[in-house]
Parts: structure tokens; sequence; C-alpha cells
């Protein structure tokens, strides 16, 4: 079965932020070997680095025109932070994955949704 993981930072400081010289340098060798990890598996495709969520712009077409706001649709702390395609037996085998990427026990979140056709 196809499953889609979507990766939520939290409160984990982003990358490339200042919030993130909190973050030690044994945490974050941890972090880049558990991705090192699941860059691994073949049968886990990441998709490409997401930029930061301050830098997403959020569209809505609102009367049929078309409305754009700064940052991501729910907050810094709510956003995205990436996703990956995992094919695995069952749920149970993708919640399994999913448990292995940092954000699940750093103040994120992975959310585990089989890959539907709905047309």
């Amino acid at each position: 079965m196809q499953f889609v993981l979507v990766i939520y930072h939290g409160s984990f400081p982003l990358p490339g932020t200042p919030q993130a010289e909190s973050v030690t340098e044994e945490q974050r060798q941890s972090v880049y070997a558990d991705f090192a990890a699941l860059g691994r598996r073949e049968n886990v495709k990441a998709g490409p680095p997401l930029g930061l969520p301050a830098d997403a712009t959020t569209v809505r077409v609102v009367d049929g025109s078309t409305v754009t706001a700064d940052g991501p649709f729910r907050g810094v702390e709510n956003a995205i932070g990436g996703y990956a395609v995992v094919e695995a037996d069952d749920l149970a085998a993708a919640v399994e994955i999913a448990a292995s990427i940092p954000q699940a026990r750093m103040g994120g979140a992975v959310e585990v949704r089989p890959s539907e056709k709905y047309w």
C-alpha cells in the first residue's frame, strides 16, 4: 500500500532561523542521522526540500478573485515541514516509519494518510 507522510515541524526550531542556534550539536547530528537512514530505505521517497514557512504564500480564490497572504495557511507552528511517499504492507508499518522521523518526537508530528485515487 502507498501512504503519504505529512511532516509538521511543530515547536522544534526550523533550520536557518535564529532559534536553530538553541539546538545542540548532538541533537542536530541525531536529526541528520535519522533522515539519512530514512533516505536509505528503498520504500521511502522523500519530497523535495521545502522553503521556510515564513517564505510561503497562501493562495485562495474568494468570489472569483485570487487573494494571497504571506506565510503558511495554518501559521508557522502548524506549517508543513515536508512529506514523503512510503510503500508499506499496512498502516502499522507506515506508522513505524513515521515514528522514525525526528519531528514525531521533537515537538512536531507526522500525519500518515493512505494514498487514494478519487477520480
